[in-house]
């Protein structure tokens, strides 16, 4: 049996597809927002970060009404660092909105989801969105998304999808690509006629947690769907832990959700989502269920940590001026929050004022970082650095498919520089006047190599990865093959310094910015580091002539994001992060230190 009363979908894709703007339109026609509510783009993007990186982060649900059906709606993160995610919401899920860009295609996060979802055996519906761009293909899109099905080995149930076209800007969805164009009801439709609603199973209650959401008056609050029975605060409940351990527990609030935001419920029905407090230390994977009759649920596979960080307490000479938290207690208290909201996230106390914080990639990592220095945290980072793992007595490590699209001009600069990061090209195809190339590379070689290709390619690659498995170790990859110059002194840099000093490399820092000694201000023009007096102001006299003076023609500086420094700095260097400046700087900061501890002695640590 089945509760037709219910559909819960999750929105599927590979990042920037526009699941985000599709779901704002399915919020305007459903009148979730009152007159006097202003309403904008991306609504549920609601953090400052997703709107600014125009990404999304957290996976987030709505509810809309649609012909007496209520439609939990549940967007989903793009980004493979975020992948993991997508993994454990697809368990509230009976059935995915599959959203290919017309003109891209499925691409490497597509097929990630896509495969997930096959596996737990959900509908899928598929939407050819931005049909209306110029260089859309929309049949062309339509065989390829088959084919991966095909390649997928969906069952012929699977295989009958239907497909519609939209445009999540323009607000429209149609069965046909020559269709009216005027109203995005097709989807609600498309959405209710082929999604099953939830199964309704007789019995005890069970409703297990698959994501979490933190509050500083309630604690953790689990989110997740009743698979069993119906839950209600009155029953007296238990909860399944990981390894198998029953404790009674007593629920505070239920919710559950009803257009953007929650509503207080006394008890949920079989097949709903709903959101719990209450239970101080709930986590994701625990079976909520009868006193009288525990039966857990299969557990859900967390995402293991591919890449680690040490963040330190910033000791520099400019420490304090910016920030309002600067010391390890609150950088220590800072990290274990965020770990009861991100299950993904691992930290780790060392010896002195350093913890060692792991995550799924770089750009998981470095949104922590950002929001931490948005919020008035101070503190230096160190280079990231790939988990190892010993399997059979052999070191392995992780290994990613890197997807790149480029001009066909372009092709062989991009095969050459991810060949010396030890990437082997699995596919290549042609797409017009552009190639699209597959490459298996080690999460190593994937450190900073963005912006080489986009160097290398004029600005114009396409660059997408995700982690697929460890692998044996593939051997010394070549980082970073410039020194860098760095500051000998303190005080505020100076234009004629920099002036004399353009010639030797480029530079970090614009005339007038603080240093201090051992700070990074430029990438060298050589292999080996500078220390330069960037402090050095020109000796005045009486005599003129027009000879002995000189224009000044400064380069504007090249200022790194978070990422690019995180990604850029070798293993003696250290980025410091203050809520006004991103910094680089050596890990030693007086060059007689350096000199005595040496490059060697800080690889090996």
């Amino acid at each position: 049996m089945k509760n037709e009363k219910i559909r819960n979908v999750a929105i599927i894709a590979h990042v920037d597809h526009g699941k985000t703007t599709l779901v704002d339109q399915i919020i305007k026609k459903s009148h979730l927002l009152r007159d006097n509510e202003e309403f904008q783009d991306c609504m549920l993007d609601s953090n400052d970060l997703e709107r600014e990186r125009g990404i999304t982060i957290l996976s987030k649900n709505i509810s809309v009404e649609y012909k007496g059906v209520k439609i939990n709606v549940i967007d989903t993160p793009g980004h493979s660092d975020f992948g993991g995610q997508v993994e454990r919401v697809l368990n509230l899920a009976d059935g995915v909105l599959l959203l290919v860009d017309a003109a891209e295609g499925p691409m490497p996060q597509t097929r990630f989801v896509l495969d997930k979802a096959l596996e737990l055996n959900l509908k899928a519906v598929v939407v050819v969105n931005k049909a209306d761009k110029p260089d859309a293909r929309c049949d062309v899109v339509h065989d390829m998304v088959f084919d991966l099905f095909a390649e997928l080995e969906a069952n012929d149930d699977q295989l009958d999808f239907p497909m519609l076209y939209a445009s999540g800007r323009d607000g429209w969805a149609d069965k046909e690509i020559d269709g009216p164009r005027d109203s995005i009801l097709p989807l609600m439709d498309a959405i209710i006629e082929h999604i099953p609603g939830p199964p309704v199973h007789e019995g005890t209650v069970q409703m297990q947690a698959t994501t979490l959401d933190y509050s500083d008056y309630t604690g953790r609050i689990g989110i997740g769907r009743v698979y069993r029975g119906d839950l209600d605060l009155k029953t007296p409940l238990s909860i399944i832990k990981r390894d198998g351990t029953v404790t009674p527990v007593q629920l505070k609030e239920l919710h559950t959700f009803e257009g953007l935001g929650r509503v207080k419920k006394d008890s949920i029905p079989c097949g709903d989502l709903c959101a719990i407090t209450g239970i101080v230390d709930i986590d994701i994977g625990d079976t909520i269920a009868d006193r009288e009759h525990p039966d857990a649920l299969p557990l859900i596979a967390l995402d293991e940590p591919t890449l680690s960080m040490t963040f330190r307490v910033n000791d520099s000479p400019l420490f304090g001026k910016d920030g309002k938290y600067v010391t390890s207690r609150h950088i220590r208290e800072r990290l274990l929050k965020e770990c009861e909201r991100d299950v993904a996230l691992r930290v780790e106390e060392t010896t002195g004022d350093a913890f060692i914080v792991s995550g799924r990639g770089v750009l998981h990592l470095s949104i922590l970082i950002e929001t931490m220095r948005r919020e008035g945290f101070e503190l230096t980072i160190a280079q990231p650095r790939v988990i190892f793992r010993e399997h059979h007595g052999k070191k392995e490590e992780p290994i990613e498919i890197l997807t790149v699209d480029v001009p066909d001009e372009f092709s062989g600069k991009a095969i050459e520089l991810i060949g010396k990061r030890r990437g082997e090209m699995v596919r290549m195809d042609q797409h017009g006047v552009r190639k699209n190339i597959v490459f298996h590379v080690p999460t190593r070689g994937l450190i900073g190599i963005r912006s080489k290709l986009m160097t290398a390619s004029a600005g114009e690659a396409i660059v997408s990865h995700r982690f697929v498995h460890y692998g044996p170790y593939a051997g010394p990859i070549e980082t970073r093959s410039n020194g860098v110059l760095v500051s000998m002194g303190n005080g505020a840099s100076v234009g004629y310094a920099i002036d004399a000093l353009q010639q030797r490399g480029i530079f970090f820092i614009d005339p007038g910015e603080d240093c201090y000694e051992g700070m990074v201000v430029a990438e060298h023009c050589l292999d080996k580091d500078l220390p330069v007096n960037v402090q050095k102001t020109k000796q005045l006299t009486n005599v003129r002539s027009s000879g002995t003076d000189r224009a000044m023609k400064i380069f504007p500086a090249q200022k790194k994001s978070l990422e690019e420094a995180l990604e850029y700095i070798a293993p003696d260097e250290l980025v410091e992060v203050t809520p006004n400046n991103i910094r680089l700087r050596k890990r030693y900061l007086s060059e007689n230190e350096r000199r005595r501890i040496g490059r060697g002695a800080i690889d090996a640590e």
